[in-house]
């Protein structure tokens, strides 16, 4: 699947149209990456080790007739990615109420399945994804992991932050500098673990304390379209999820610095691991609430 016309990634480079780099916006950090400006219709975010991989990979999607991602036009004068703006709504870092919506919360659920969709089949062969700095299970390097199914690109970062909403749905992905290889099954139930929230009560956002995480589960599992056997799945997943996620996060926290370093250092660990035990202690329910 390819584009005659188009040039390979790494040799492509973005021209500005006239007058376009006077209509600046600096854009809201990430929890890692910083320096991404809003110029006219693109978006300009710092060149990294894994740019090219996202890059041929949103290739792939709008071939695929995805809809829901950003287009890589190339890199500019002074090396940053450029990529097209998808115009919406994003929640801030405490998600607001609107957020809470169950109708945003199923059409997330029916964007994840649509990218998985678009994704098969894609293989990052010219442009590999890097390493991660901690051993995954997302490539079948465990007796579980190779239970979810075949392995495929996926975005791993679906949280209410990254997702563009317009008219109270969802309705494109941003920001995929996590994106690589694993699982539909783990990558939607990361997405699910953002937007339910699953997470122990006291960690909960602000104003979010009335919501109904059973409930909500149910409604991104039925959205997205969870089997029998994946729903039965999910509390165990969740929990060893939770464990390989500490170990991660602490190993990046230690090697890359950076908002890796903050983040471990405001406790982050913390909540991973208090999710853990709350995804322990509630499986039964969650179960309940995922077969009906």
């Amino acid at each position: 699947m390819s584009t005659p016309h188009r040039p390979p990634v790494e040799a492509r480079v973005y021209v500005p149209a006239p007058g376009e780099t006077c209509d600046v916006e600096l854009m809201p950090a990430g929890d890692v990456t910083e320096g991404v400006v809003r110029v006219g219709g693109t978006i300009r975010r710092p060149h990294q080790s894994q740019s090219l991989a996202v890059a041929a990979y949103l290739d792939w999607l709008e071939d695929a007739g995805f809809d829901g991602s950003p287009r890589f036009l190339g890199r500019d004068a002074q090396g940053r990615d450029v990529l097209t703006f998808l115009p919406g709504a994003c929640a801030g870092a405490e998600p607001e109420s609107w957020v809470q919506s169950e109708e945003l919360l199923a059409s997330v659920g029916r964007l994840v399945r649509r990218l998985h969709g678009a994704s098969a089949g894609f293989v990052p062969d010219a442009h590999p994804f890097p390493d991660r700095p901690f051993p995954v299970p997302d490539s079948g390097a465990t007796a579980s992991a190779a239970a979810d199914g075949p392995v495929l690109v996926c975005h791993l970062d679906v949280t209410p932050q990254n997702v563009v909403v317009r008219d109270g749905l969802a309705l494109g992905l941003v920001d995929f500098d996590l994106a690589g290889p694993a699982t539909a099954l783990r990558d939607s139930y990361n997405a699910a673990m953002h937007w339910v929230p699953l997470r122990a009560p006291e960690d909960v956002w602000p104003g979010w304390a009335d919501t109904d995480p059973f409930r909500r589960l149910r409604i991104f599992a039925d959205a997205y379209g969870w089997t029998p056997e994946e729903r039965r799945r999910v509390p165990a997943l969740g929990i060893e999820a939770a464990e390989l996620s500490y170990g991660r996060m602490q190993e990046r926290a230690r090697t890359l610095g950076g908002g890796w370093a903050r983040m471990w250092d405001e406790g982050v660990g913390g909540l991973i691991l208090r999710r853990r035990d709350w995804l322990e202690a509630n499986a039964g329910r969650l179960l309940e609430a995922l077969s009906g």
